[in-house]
């Protein structure tokens, strides 16, 4: 199997514009870390199982987009952890990790129900691309452009510094749109008036803190007018932005 990292394209999102998440389920953990780390690099949520009884706790928690699944696993077979999962999430697409002499495990797996199959050893770019159009055909997450940064229903075009809401347009000054990129980056994520201040403003105001919370103002104004709001503030910590709700 080869170690390459695969190289980062379009970034897929859930419809709420966090993270496609990905279960990794498989007892090799050198093979399952390594796996991880690929499908991370993609902008990914990952989690991992070593085996089945783990597998079907962690999806009940996780509600993964994707499962890698080894057929063979300590404890049952992946086929029976396969039809677990399906009886609480029917569509869960499912990419199956076999044997390479294993043919037998392959047929199986497919006859079962199982999108994909990938022989051990395998290259992670193939991994990686085979789960990308399982996700895009199952319609449980959307493609977006290098240039774009979407939440919710506010697009960000870093390209041509367009910013929609609901495809309506909205006019942002420099910092402005400086300080939405960054909160855009981080979907979810609270951020602190020092790492606003020093990604968007590049140095330390000392003290004049409050400019964070006059942009922020002024950004809410031009964004949750009218709408839910999607800029929050979490007092004591920062700020966040998610989709209005």
């Amino acid at each position: 199997m080869t170690t390459t990292k695969p190289k980062v394209r379009t970034e897929m999102l859930r419809p709420d514009g966090s993270p496609v998440r990905v279960l990794v389920v498989d007892d090799e953990a050198p093979l399952s870390d390594l796996l991880s780390m690929a499908l991370r690099y993609e902008g990914w949520e990952v989690r991992s199982a070593g085996d089945g009884a783990a597998a079907v706790r962690t999806a009940r928690d996780f509600r993964p987009d994707a499962v890698v699944l080894d057929v063979v696993l300590p404890d049952t077979d992946g086929l029976a952890v396969m039809g677990r999962l399906r009886r609480e999430v029917p569509d869960l697409p499912v990419l199956f990790l076999t044997a390479r002499d294993a043919v037998e495990d392959r047929i199986a797996g497919l006859t079962a129900g199982g999108d994909d199959c990938v022989a051990k050893p395998f290259s992670l770019e193939e991994v990686v691309a085979r789960l990308r159009g399982l996700i895009r055909r199952s319609a449980t997450a959307t493609v977006r452009s290098e240039s774009l940064l979407t939440v919710g229903d506010l697009v960000l075009d870093e390209d041509s510094h367009d910013v929609t809401r609901g495809g309506q347009s909205i006019r942002l000054t420099a910092t402005e749109f400086e300080l939405l990129r960054y909160l855009m980056r981080n979907p979810r994520r609270v951020l602190s008036k020092a790492q606003i201040l020093d990604r968007v403003w590049s140095y330390d105001f000392g003290g004049r803190a409050n400019v964070v919370e006059l942009y922020i103002s002024y950004l809410r104004r031009k964004i949750d007018a009218g709408r839910p709001p999607m800029i929050h503030t979490r007092r004591g910590a920062g700020y966040l932005i998610k989709p209005g709700e």
